[in-house]
């Protein structure tokens, strides 16, 4: 059984991948911060030229932005980790009774009672190791993060994220190899960009729980609305045409 058996509790503690999270932060924010100052340009300046330079200048930075908060903000977690695993290992040498308490009531609370309550906690117990990596998750929601971690989040993030920002950029390829206008570029590039983050939305309904129609059709909205703000300041600022 495996509350008989602490290396079979310790070795099937779930971990939660990051790798979804990962992706549709950097894709959900390289689609629509990129598509938002390009629409914001295009609408201004109605220069190609200018265009293609805001864009990739927008694509870049972002992608390089996000890719660094995400090594900064796991770095952060794997601090915050170790900071409360210092703490609870000096609880359990201190106070190990109050802590053993703790663990009764998590389980206690999940409907053990009797001598399956206490041979849980006994087993969960017998090695401070278990023991500490027990309360971490049940006292504070905190699994072990390293420094690996971190960059590969980083660069997951930083991946998705280039690969976003560039995706309203493609429309604007066409100008000058068929000849289209600069407004049906700007709606292309909407209509890219819309299908996209539908796209995302549908891995991530279909990765968790939910429908992947409402979660798909959520995300374009969310994400078109807010690069539309771009074109709308863009607007505002929008050269006058020369007569």
């Amino acid at each position: 059984m495996l509350f008989n058996n602490p290396e079979a509790l310790d070795r099937n503690s779930h971990k939660t991948p990051s790798s979804l999270r990962d992706i549709v932060l950097g894709g959900q924010d390289g689609i629509v911060n990129t598509l938002g100052v390009l629409l914001g340009i295009a609408i201004a300046s109605n220069d190609l030229r200018i265009i293609f330079a805001g864009g990739l200048a927008a694509a870049f930075a972002e992608s390089v932005s996000m890719a660094a908060v995400a090594y900064t903000s796991t770095v952060a977690q794997h601090s915050l980790y170790e900071g409360e695993l210092a703490k609870e290992r000096r609880h359990i040498k201190e106070i190990p009774e109050k802590e053993r308490e703790e663990i009764r009531e998590f389980f206690r609370q999940k409907g053990f009672s009797g001598n399956l309550l206490e041979d849980a906690v006994k087993t969960v117990t017998a090695r401070e190791e278990i023991w500490l990596k027990e309360m971490m998750k049940f006292e504070f929601a905190l699994e072990p993060i390293g420094k690996k971690k971190a960059v590969i989040s980083s660069a997951v993030v930083g991946l998705a994220a280039i690969i976003g920002s560039l995706l309203p950029l493609i429309p604007f390829l066409f100008v000058p190899i068929s000849n289209i206008s600069i407004i049906v570029a700007i709606w292309a590039s909407l209509v890219v960009s819309a299908i996209a983050l539908f796209i995302i939305g549908v891995y991530k309904a279909q990765t968790t729980i939910g429908d992947w129609k409402k979660s798909g059709l959520e995300m374009a909205a969310i994400g078109t609305l807010s690069a539309l703000v771009g074109f709308f300041i863009g607007y505002l600022f929008k050269t006058p045409a020369v007569s």
